[in-house]
Formats: C-alpha cells, sequence, structure tokens
C-alpha cells in the first residue's frame, strides 16, 4: 500500500511539474496558439469579494466604522476582439457580500450595529489592454464602467433604523480598475484577476427622521470593494 502511495505522489509531482515546464519553461510547448484570434469567445468565473464603505460625514462627529467581511461571486464572461491588445468585455455576476456598521453614541448593541447584506447583480462593461504574449502567459489591465443592481437594499421599505432596517439605493453606478494573466493551458485559457469598483453615487437612504442618529451626520455613503476572480475560457 505504501509503495502504491508513494508511486502515485511521483507520478502526479512528476505530472505537475511538467505542466509548469510547459508553461513557464524556457521553451514552453505552446498552447492554444490561435485562441485570441478569435472575434468573440465566451467564458465564465468563480472568484471572491471584499466590500467597504467610504463615509463622508457633515460635521465632526465620532467615525461611523465600517468592517467588512468575505464574499462569493460566480458569473459569465463575453469578450469582443477589437485589436490584437485591446478586447471588450462584458461580465454580468452575482455577487454576496455583507458590511457590518457601527454607529457612535449608543450604549446598546442592538441599536449600534448594522449588518448590511447585499446581494448585488453586477453590470460591468470593461476594456481589456493586453501586453504582448509571452510563451503561454500575457498580462493584462482592465478597466470600465459598471452598474449595480442591489436586490437586498430595503429601498422599498418605509421602515428605517429606528425599526432596524437599514436602507439603500436600489441601483448604483460605478468605475473599475484592475489587472490580470491569462495563462495558456492545454485544453483552456485560465485568468485569474484583481480588480477595485468604486461607487460614483451615494447609496444610502436617509431616516424619515432628519435627526436620525444613525444617518444625519452622513455626507455621502458609497461602495468600494475588491474582487478576486477566477477565469476560464
Amino acid at each position: 500500500m505504501k509503495t502504491k502511495l508513494v508511486f502515485a505522489l511521483l507520478v502526479i509531482t512528476c505530472h505537475t511539474q511538467a505542466q509548469f515546464g510547459s508553461i513557464f519553461g524556457r521553451d514552453p510547448i505552446i498552447h492554444l496558439e490561435n485562441f485570441d484570434k478569435q472575434r468573440v469567445h465566451w467564458g465564465y468565473f468563480l472568484g471572491f469579494n471584499s466590500y467597504d464603505f467610504k463615509i463622508d460625514q457633515n460635521r465632526l462627529n465620532e467615525e461611523i466604522l465600517s468592517e467588512t467581511t468575505v464574499g462569493f461571486n460566480v458569473g459569465l464572461v463575453g469578450d469582443l476582439r477589437l485589436h490584437e491588445y485591446l478586447n471588450l468585455r462584458f461580465e454580468p455576476g452575482l455577487y454576496y457580500t455583507q458590511r457590518n456598521l457601527t454607529f457612535p453614541n449608543f450604549e446598546s448593541e442592538f441599536d449600534a450595529l448594522r449588518e448590511v447584506k447585499s446581494t448585488y447583480i453586477h453590470f460591468p462593461l470593461l476594456l481589456k489592454f493586453s501586453s504582448k504574449r509571452v510563451g503561454n502567459v500575457r498580462p493584462y489591465l482592465v478597466g470600465g464602467l459598471s452598474t449595480t443592481l442591489n436586490l437586498s437594499s430595503n429601498s422599498k421599505a418605509r421602515d428605517d433604523n429606528s425599526n432596524n432596517r437599514f436602507r439603500m439605493n436600489q441601483w448604483t453606478n460605478n468605475y473599475e480598475l484592475g489587472f490580470g494573466i491569462d495563462i495558456y493551458l492545454e485544453y483552456f485559457k485560465f485568468s485569474p484577476s484583481i480588480r477595485g469598483v468604486f461607487s460614483l453615487n451615494d447609496e444610502l437612504i436617509r431616516d424619515n427622521d432628519p435627526n436620525s442618529p444613525w444617518t444625519s451626520s452622513v455626507e455621502s455613503m458609497k461602495t468600494r470593494g475588491v474582487f478576486i476572480n477566477f477565469t476560464f475560457h
């Protein structure tokens, strides 16, 4: 049994080394040589996100604290080749996340803490600027604009923070910037990337009371976040 296990580990190790050698070696075997010459191609992505709020307050006050958590992303990729080094990409996806807001001047945690759970449908339209391919790798930069639908916004609710209900606008617009690398494997292209998203709109819906201890001091509250996506074409 031990002999079989050692043999299996040796086979896996040799196979892994061969794969990395074919990608990053000095004289790699070129995979998917004509893949990027396609006019249109499709893919999907899985990944993680970390959302936060950029909060500006309109008077000197104790700071509202925003705590991030790790969320999950899944979506599709449509890629249109415009030029040898330029592509137009549409990446609709579903993003799950949670941010915890702690408001000052409350003795009770029930009043001070708001767990902002969000389910976003994200619609980014991006330009991808690729470098020249070297072997089986090709770095790139990406940037563009996006629109997001927040399915958990509570925008139509009449209750507010006095009833433990945090409200946000349902739609928001963003700009995005990031970078990644295309890795050409034997049967598909694998593209890990990291991207920042920055809201252009104030997303907070104020409480019904204009002197609300939760929202009266907030000048603007805008989403910002980081996406780490693993794309398969």
